[in-house]
Formats: C-alpha cells, structure tokens, sequence
C-alpha cells in the first residue's frame, strides 16, 4: 500500500464519519436530547479508529441508527417510563431501515465495545447516577460490600485499636505512641 491510497482511506473514513455523526445529531435533537448526540459522537469517533472501521461498508442510514440503538438499549431509552423515551421502530423509521438489520449492528456494536447497563463510558449521566454497583467494592478477601458500610467497618476497627493503645495495652513509650498510632491507622486502611 502506498502511502497516497493511506491517506485517501484516512480521507475517506472522515467522511464517512461525519456524515454518521450529522445523522445522528440531526435524529437526536428532533427526538432525543444533546446527550444522546454527544454520547453518538463519542460512539462514532471510536469506531472510525478501529483497524477495520465498520461503518465503511454497508448503508449510512443502517450504521446511524445502530449507534442510536445500541446506546438506547444501555440506556432504556426504549423504556417508556424512562425519560426520554423513544421506540426501536420510531428510530428505524426514522431512517428508514429494516429493525433486523438494526439490531444486529446494533449487537455488532455493542460486543465490540463491550457495552452494557451502567457502561462508564457510554452512559447517560442519570443512568449513572443510578447505578445500583457504584457504590460497591470488593475487600481482598472477597466479599462485596456498600462503601458506606466499608467506611463504618474501618471507623469502628481503627477507634477499637485506639482506644485499646490508649488503655495501656501497648507497652510503647508516650513519644512513640502517637506517631504509631498514624502509621497504625495507614496498616489498618491496607488491611481492608
């Protein structure tokens, strides 16, 4: 390959890109919000740099609507009592595709880029407020617990271990209690 038809590819894939890009913005701003047309951008713009860019072969229209509903399906925007709602036949519609063909990009996508529920990087800013799993983390020993509950558990640990220090349990002289009391604190932080 020489490095002119390089170049012409590059030029190429742009162009489709931003052809994809007013696509969807123009169907998100009639029917959705600018949130979805930026998370579609965001969408687009990673597609056009993978090895194989996926949108240069088949119909615009078909690749424009599975970007919208592969980000709808993460995001329930097929869900009526989510707001903003729109339907899969309302986008296909829209664009005038086949739902089928839709879908099936639609899944294409979503497996390229692992996408599901609560996706960090794809989803909308409401549906990541409400993730049920934010608020989780896993201790080394394995077990899953809310981070609020973590917080009470080391709170409690670490007063426990003060107040037996400052009881007389320790055996370490007064000027050594109190800088090991800091560097016990850091240890008991690691333990979790």
């Amino acid at each position: 390959m020489n490095g002119g038809s390089g170049i012409n590819m590059k030029e190429k894939i742009e162009e489709k890109k931003q052809q994809l890009i007013k696509l969807t913005s123009d169907f998100c701003d009639k029917c959705v919000d600018s949130e979805y047309s930026n998370l579609c951008e965001k969408l687009i713009s990673k597609m056009s740099r993978k090895r194989n860019v996926p949108f240069m072969t088949g119909g615009i229209e078909i690749w424009a609507a599975a970007v919208i509903y592969s980000l709808g399906q993460i995001n329930f925007l097929f869900d009526k009592s989510f707001k903003p709602y729109v339907s899969a036949n309302d986008i296909c519609n829209y664009f005038g595709t086949n739902q089928s063909t839709v879908s099936q990009k639609a899944k294409y996508i979503r497996d390229m880029f692992k996408m599901n529920c609560w996706d960090a990087e794809f989803s909308t800013n409401k549906m990541k407020g409400d993730n049920p799993f934010s608020k989780l983390v896993m201790l080394k020993s394995g077990l899953v617990v809310d981070i609020d509950t973590l917080a009470s558990m080391m709170n409690k640990t670490i007063n426990n271990r003060e107040k037996k220090d400052l009881n007389g349990d320790s055996t370490e002289e007064p000027a050594n209690k109190k800088s090991n009391q800091k560097n016990n604190k850091q240890k008991y932080l690691n333990d979790y």
